[in-house]
């Protein structure tokens, strides 16, 4: 009860509070093994809260954030158990998101029409023209799931050999230098 009522006065606040409190957090991006223990920053247009279902619903140019983990779509909707979020469907033109995997690291990124993160499994589920971007690498399908704690990426679907899997993998520049290599500064990284 006690975060319902923190849920609804953060809804009630206004889009400038919230644009604030997102500004202070993405200066401290974490790495991915502290995402699942961060809080989920919601941003949008509009904002209601259904305590008989245990949802609210977020529209228009929503940004969602938890620790390095960053989603923009159309519209976001949580469903809470025990006044947890258990599970995040977003939906866009396509939405999108980014995560970096640790520190350092080239971030991953991705696109789909429809998407469902579970954040207590640390699952993001793309579904429906779905695009995944990983270092060098792009996986298309109409399903992937993307474990944010490991960054494997599993797309398709075993039960239907209709939904094939593109996978792009680009060879490395002459120029970029080996996995661990410093780069150099002629290159411009």
């Amino acid at each position: 009860m006690k975060q319902n009522k923190s849920l609804r006065s953060l809804m009630l606040r206004g889009s400038s509070c919230c644009l604030l409190l997102l500004a202070l957090y993405s200066a401290g991006v974490c790495a991915l093994e502290s995402d699942a223990d961060q809080p989920i920053i919601i941003d949008s247009n509009t904002a209601t809260y259904d305590d008989v279902k245990a949802t609210s619903i977020y529209t228009g140019n929503v940004i969602s954030i938890q620790g390095s983990i960053r989603v923009n779509s159309d519209k976001l909707v949580v469903y809470f158990i025990n006044g947890e979020a258990d599970k995040l469907v977003f939906t866009g033109t396509p939405a999108k998101f980014k995560q970096t995997p640790n520190e350092g690291a080239q971030d991953i990124t991705g696109e789909a029409l429809t998407g469902e993160y579970y954040p207590k499994k640390n699952l993001l589920i793309l579904i429906d023209k779905a695009t995944v971007w990983r270092e060098s690498g792009a996986y298309s399908s109409d399903f992937i799931e993307y474990d944010l704690r490991t960054s494997l990426v599993k797309a398709g679907e075993k039960e239907s050999a209709s939904k094939r899997v593109h996978v792009i993998l680009q060879p490395k520049s002459k120029e970029q230098p080996a996995a661990g290599q410093p780069a150099s500064k002629e290159n411009g990284k």
